[in-house]
């Protein structure tokens, strides 16, 4: 099992950005892959980007593409999230989730490819 906490989320302007941060504590997080979800009111949760175990790949949905950066720092247990440009339809929770299989080598945007899941932390963008 692993704990996950995001922080970072909070309100902001159309057009500006935020950093989230998932910090993990329990199994070993460089063995994982990690991945951003995000759930707007009224809505399914839906995927957003993931990151490889290593860091060295990343996929992103087509709606965040080049506006969102992922990143982790294994030595910290972190997964980080940049948002820059934010626009209205990002206002979600976002949660991060850390991959049920270590060292997959797939990327996967299947949400019961993961078993973990933080709190969430509530992103809104004001128009």
């Amino acid at each position: 099992q692993v704990q996950l906490v995001e922080s970072g989320g909070g309100l902001v302007q159309t057009g500006g950005s935020l950093r989230l941060s998932c910090a993990a504590s329990g199994r070993a997080f460089s063995r994982y892959g990690m991945g951003w979800f995000r759930q707007a009111p009224g809505k399914e949760r839906e995927f957003v980007v993931r990151i490889s175990w290593s860091g060295g790949s990343t996929y992103y949905a087509d709606s965040v593409k080049g506006r969102f950066t992922i990143s982790r720092d294994n030595a910290k247990n972190t997964v980080y999230l940049q948002m820059n440009s934010l626009k209205p339809e990002d206002t979600a929770v976002y949660y991060c989730a850390a991959d049920r299989r270590a060292f997959r080598a797939v990327n996967t945007i299947v949400e019961n490819e993961y078993d973990n899941w933080g709190q969430g932390t509530q992103v809104i963008v004001s128009s």
